[in-house]
């Protein structure tokens, strides 16, 4: 199948190559139009009638493969005692389908969707404006919301890849950056966030690299 992809331009170079090579056609809008900018772009090109859109954004299948997948899978390796779910909020399906998984199991499973604060660009996490929302998110099934800093996402992606050997995106450090909060306010609790992107989309871009002020902390 032919694929088009429409993205901002500020995306690495790492994620643009490999689309490139699996042989999609890459469109891109500025980075100041944002992912908001393209999904404009997307419906003015199936508005012309240029092709048929996935829409990850209002996919219920989105939400559904969670719900299907992932929320029963960390439900069996937690032996059913996770008590928080904290999820980087993007398009939104993965929190959707596990929280309504998770809550269908224990109600009092406390789900933490992360938004990016204010001036923040982090890949894989958005604060969407209200007319951009997608529309499988329910705020029913979030019961609270945590702001995650730039250098603090970036901060712990690069502690999971010295700390713990795992090389992850952006997004996954903002993931725990938000888990270590919730862990300083609970006690007794089983935390569980998602590594949802690989850490080598993002070599080019520098943040996965250690800085003077990384070292006296």
């Amino acid at each position: 199948y032919r694929m088009v992809l429409i993205m901002p331009d500020s995306a690495s170079s790492e994620r643009k190559q490999a689309m490139a090579a699996y042989g999609a056609e890459l469109i891109t809008v500025t980075k100041e139009q944002g992912m908001e900018g393209a999904r404009d772009l997307a419906q003015t090109m199936i508005d012309r009638g240029e092709g048929k859109p996935l829409d990850q954004f209002a996919n219920p299948d989105n939400p559904l493969s969670h719900y299907r997948t992932t929320g029963p899978e960390l439900w069996r390796q937690t032996d059913g005692t996770i008590t928080h779910f904290v999820s980087s909020m993007g398009t939104t399906g993965t929190i959707m389908g596990v929280s309504r998984y998770l809550k269908e199991c224990n109600p009092e499973v406390q789900i933490v969707g992360l938004q990016p604060e204010d001036g923040a660009s982090i890949a894989g996490i958005r604060r969407w404006p209200e007319a951009y929302l997608p529309s499988i998110y329910e705020s029913s099934r979030v019961d609270s919301v945590l702001d995650i800093g730039q250098r603090e996402a970036e901060e712990h992606m690069r502690r999971l890849a010295r700390e713990e050997g795992i090389l992850a995106g952006v997004s996954s450090g903002g993931a725990l950056a938000g888990a270590l909060r919730v862990a300083e306010r609970v006690e007794n609790a089983v935390i569980v966030f998602i590594v949802c992107d690989r850490g080598d989309r993002y070599l080019s871009t520098g943040c996965l690299l250690y800085t003077s002020d990384d070292a006296d902390e």
